[in-house]
């Protein structure tokens, strides 16, 4: 028999700071350059919406599509925002969403993580996006929270995790709940975008996915965008 053909797929993981970048200038089409720098058909964004007031989005859904070929996983918990607490999903326009939900998180800081389940090429993967505490204490257990439900879901399919885990460490703390069951990848230094000293950005996979290849996107669009490079990585189903 022939044996089955694979997917391939991109993913990329953007603390975007409410689209102001190191110049200190609001431009959310400058974000989205660097998104199509990186041409990921997934992308998990931190920072995506205002933090106070309405917390609307600092990405307009009309500068989505104007320029970009991306559309946001609608988690239809405020009106104006595009995610939940800043996380947000976006996918080429051709994936499917099948399902997408927000978690509740223990948090000493207001967070919180989004899910979708995407059908790719007929096949379907689960996907969280988070933005952990800063506080050591508060981000292990919100690991242990985030790695139960993965855990679920990747009985069922293949399973991701992105974010900005905000830890400084390279070993110990949160990575070791989700080391436990999911494979950290290690994409390079990330934070702080000019003269990256820290990894705080990472891309996890359970062992239904082969990571290809995986690393931070650096030009000099990404370093004025946001005080975070982007990390990405390529997976075989």
């Amino acid at each position: 028999m022939p044996e089955a053909q694979s997917t391939h797929f991109k993913v990329a993981s953007y603390n975007i700071r409410k689209a102001i970048g190191t110049d200190r200038v609001r431009n959310p089409v400058r974000v989205l350059n660097v998104l199509r720098e990186i041409d990921a058909d997934i992308v998990v964004l931190q920072e995506a919406d205002r933090r106070f007031g309405r917390r609307e989005s600092v990405l307009p859904p009309f500068l989505v599509e104007r320029h970009s070929h991306y559309r946001a996983v609608p988690f239809d918990v405020q009106h104006d925002s595009m995610g939940w607490h800043g996380n947000a999903i976006l996918v080429r326009s051709d994936i499917e969403v099948a399902h997408h939900d927000i978690v509740h998180i223990p948090y000493l800081e207001p967070r919180g993580v989004v899910t979708a389940r995407l059908g790719i090429a007929g096949q379907e993967i689960s996907v969280f996006g988070m933005h952990l505490d800063l506080s050591g204490l508060w981000r292990k257990r919100q690991a242990r929270a985030i790695t139960d439900l993965a855990e679920q879901a990747q009985s069922e399919r293949p399973t991701l995790m992105m974010g900005d885990l905000n830890e400084w460490r390279t070993s110990g703390g949160c990575f070791n709940e989700f080391g436990k069951h999911f494979t950290v990848l290690d994409c390079g230094r990330s934070f702080h975008s000019r003269r990256p000293v820290a990894k705080l950005d990472r891309i996890m996979h359970c062992p239904r996915l082969r990571a290809v290849d995986c690393g931070v996107h650096e030009s000099s669009l990404a370093a004025q965008a946001s005080d975070h490079l982007p990390v990405w990585a390529e997976f075989r189903l």
